[in-house]
């Protein structure tokens, strides 16, 4: 069997935005480790990051969702080379009905970004694409009221 998870990284916030998915999609951490935690095995991180998440997991519905931060500025908007292409990745969250969607839209929704706002198109009864105050894209998509 094959599976794919996301892993979404981020540039130190990856803290912070684990508080706001825990609580937009009332879950909880199952797994968290800081790169202090991890010790220095086979790869390297500024000291001052040592507090980064290095590795954690939580389950939105049935899906696992990794999330990490960049320990040594990979993620830097003046890196050169092979990391100055890009790849978008939204992550499509489908709810049970609408009153779950506006919950955890609504605590997302600070400092996000809106690319279509709550609107109701011909495949699902509500639908809302942003990107979060940390970069991440999502598309929630609302089966039913």
């Amino acid at each position: 069997m094959i599976k794919v998870s996301p892993m979404l990284t981020f540039r130190g916030q990856a803290g912070q935005a684990l508080k706001l998915y825990e609580d937009a999609f009332n879950t909880v951490v199952e797994v968290k480790m800081t790169y202090a935690d991890a010790g220095k095995k086979g790869f390297e991180y500024k000291e001052e990051n040592k507090d980064f998440i290095y590795y954690s997991q939580l389950s939105i519905g049935s899906q696992a969702i990794m999330v990490s931060d960049d320990p040594v500025d990979v993620l830097d908007d003046n890196t050169k080379g092979e990391f100055d292409k890009s790849f978008l990745v939204d992550l499509v969250v489908e709810f049970d009905s609408d009153d779950m969607l506006k919950s955890a839209y609504d605590k997302m929704a600070e400092g996000a970004t809106i690319t279509q706002p709550l609107h109701s198109p011909h495949y699902c009864s509500l639908c809302v694409v942003f990107v979060d105050r940390f970069g991440g894209r999502w598309q929630f998509l609302g089966y039913g009221k």
